[in-house]
């Protein structure tokens, strides 16, 4: 297992109905066409070795007896690969017919796991073959002179990697089998189904299986059986999913008169750090669970050297790649943002804000919020007050920009150039004014910051803030400057996004005027614009230059603070998702200054002011993340420094 992933198998192999041994010899085939693409985890349908439709041909002894016979053949063919794989056959056991699973590996049967749940409604009739696992009192069953575990208690384990098993209609039952076997510690979870095809139904079942993989934060793999099983009365399809915590992760096509095979990695990793994230998830297993002890067997997954991972790593997490949920998403979070805001006036029973508009895309994107917040309470746009605050680096466009945005919005205008008063300042405290130092800078900062907040005291309002996620992320805020507001708008989204939602409303919410200033925005280089303009009267100043780029910084964010990644693991997926536009070099060079910003500014976010949670990763110290300002970060610089 590298880097906590575990690449599995949904196979569903061509079949004859009752014809064990050329049922046999397809799944060998299929197994071997797998293991060849590194899957470690092979997952058969119900019944595999006989097929699922053979009705009263299951209490036949040759049928069983020959399903016996080829189970262990199966096992001397494979004993050569490493592969764990899961197969259905039917098994007396104690006078009664157990349709179960078996798990080998390395050419052993290493147990028996029955079905505990029968399909008896309907087209099914499964209680006239078979007997509930629960009806079952031996916990080994001897084939041939040898002895093998079997029972619904019985886990597979490799290291983080524990595997649990359950036949189709289980995870159709209010309480299913993996959800005790989850609690148990199964963080992957593997079902044999023979579910036929109705119309409506696929989705359904691919719901349910996501459902349950959620529910249980488990990987879920479920294999049904497929084109060969009789069709009498029924059709069966052969659909295979696999599904991670409630993420559809593939699926195969249905109908096609030929084997399948689905193959993707899950990340226990993940799933191991959500559920210790998510404390709910054992809170009262012992009052579930009772007296079960499961049974954990030993199990080698080893065959995944992480070179060909396959799972595509996506560089922009924050982001929906398509463009209708990216829309859909946009729309939401303005929802999130204006209700947020909406609320924060009603309560303050004020009727006016103030916010510092820099021609950026922070200011922009909060001017934005508090215009639809006005709109949605009726209060004029005129009681917004955009102001511009021209410094040393401010170029005309940006300045041309702010001003032309308020200005189309309806918003009202008031510019303050900031030059003189900063100037007093450096005068007052000693400063010569032209070293462009972090002094230099800070001063205009809170310079601005001063403005905002007197002028909202003259109109008997509050300035919201403009600061984005990311920044906050790396602390690229001046403390008690920018870093300070009245309510903070934009706290929960991060830089990569935020672009994504001034496009949404340039294309979606806007006029062709102030369209044409939010695209001139999108287009204009991120910059606190501190530093004086260049001789050509451009920006000089940019922020992706001193800090390095969003994207990559987001990146880590998000897999820093969602999955709890480490350097590692992030180097890894890092080289994945930008293989082809960031060399390992500049990965890791900018991946230290996110975990060397990320620790030493933690004493800003700290004090944040107020501000709404958008999405499933926030750094406020009041509703997700809590650190210690004096933290350190050593252990992730040194193992930075190992990379290579």
């Amino acid at each position: 297992m590298v880097h906590g992933f575990v690449k599995v198998a949904a196979a569903v192999p061509l079949l004859q109905v009752a014809d064990c041994w050329y049922n046999m010899e397809q799944i060998e085939h299929l197994l071997r066409k797998a293991t060849a693409q590194g899957a470690e985890i092979v997952v058969f349908p119900e019944l595999s070795i006989t097929g699922y439709s053979c009705m009263d041909l299951f209490v036949q002894d040759n049928l069983q007896q020959q399903a016996i016979a080829a189970l262990l053949e199966l096992a001397r063919r494979t004993r050569s690969l490493d592969a764990l794989y899961i197969v259905g056959l039917p098994l007396a056991i104690e006078n009664k017919l157990m349709n179960t699973a078996a798990v080998l590996q390395k050419g052993k049967v290493l147990g028996f796991i029955p079905k505990t749940y029968m399909s008896n409604y309907k087209e099914y009739q499964e209680r006239r073959w078979f007997s509930s696992a629960n009806e079952l009192q031996a916990n080994t069953i001897t084939i041939d002179n040898v002895e093998y575990p079997i029972g619904q208690n019985m886990l597979f384990g490799a290291g983080k990697a524990i595997v649990g098993i359950e036949i189709c209609e289980d995870v159709w039952t209010p309480v299913p089998p993996s959800s005790l076997l989850a609690m148990q510690g199964a963080n992957i979870i593997i079902n044999l189904s023979a579910s036929n095809e109705l119309t409506g139904k696929n989705e359904y079942v691919k719901s349910l299986v996501c459902q349950q993989s959620a529910r249980c934060i488990a990987g879920y793999i479920y294999s049904a059986a497929g084109y060969g099983e009789s069709s009498t009365d029924l059709v069966f399809a052969g659909k295979g999913f696999i599904a991670e915590n409630g993420v559809l992760l593939g699926e195969t096509d249905r109908f096609q008169m030929r084997e399948k095979l689905l193959v993707r990695e899950i990340d226990v990793d993940n799933l191991q750090h959500d559920r210790l994230v998510t404390t709910s998830f054992v809170q009262d297993a012992a009052r579930f669970l009772g007296d079960r002890k499961p049974t954990v067997i030993p199990i080698n997954l080893s065959g995944f050297d992480g070179k060909t991972l396959e799972r595509e790593i996506d560089p922009a997490p924050f982001v929906p790649s398509s463009d209708a949920v990216r829309d859909e998403r946009c729309s939401e979070i303005f929802n999130i943002q204006v209700n947020a805001l909406a609320r924060r006036m009603a309560h303050t029973q004020l009727q006016s804000a103030v916010i510092g508009v820099s021609g950026g895309l922070d200011s922009t994107l909060a001017l934005l919020v508090t215009a639809m917040t006005f709109d949605a309470m009726s209060i004029p746009r005129r009681q917004i007050i955009g102001v511009t605050m021209p410094g040393f680096g401010t170029t005309d466009r940006t300045r041309g920009n702010a001003i032309e945005l308020i200005q189309s919005l309806g918003v009202s205008l008031k510019e303050i150039s900031i030059i003189k008063a900063c100037k007093q300042h450096f005068h007052d405290i000693g400063h010569d004014g032209y070293k462009h130092d972090t002094t230099y800078e800070n001063v205009q900062a809170r310079e601005r910051t001063q403005i905002l907040m007197d002028l909202a005291n003259m109109h008997n309002g509050f300035v919201v803030g403009t600061g984005d996620l990311s920044e906050l992320a790396l602390g690229w805020a001046t403390y008690n400057g920018d870093h300070m507001s009245m309510y903070a708008v934009n706290m929960g989204i991060p830089k990569t996004l935020v672009r994504y939602l001034v496009e949404w409303v340039a294309l979606h919410r806007v006029d062709e005027k102030a369209r044409a200033t939010l695209l001139d925005i999108l287009a204009t280089p991120i910059s606190p614009e501190l530093i004086p303009a260049d001789k050509n009267g451009d920006i000089s100043q940019k922020t992706e230059e001193l800090v390095g780029p969003y994207e990559l910084h987001d990146f880590f964010l998000w897999h820093f603070m969602r999955y709890g990644a480490s350097p590692t693991k992030l180097f890894y997926l890092a080289q994945k998702a930008f293989k082809k536009k960031y060399a390992k070099d500049v990965i890791k060079k900018w991946m230290a200054v996110f975990f060397r910003r990320f620790f030493a500014q933690q004493f800003k976010r700290n004090c944040l002011p107020d501000g709404p949670k958008v999405g499933s990763i926030s750094l406020s110290p009041r509703c997700d993340f809590r650190m210690p300002s004096d933290a350190t970060v050593d252990m992730w610089l040194k193992e930075i420094d190992k990379l290579a």
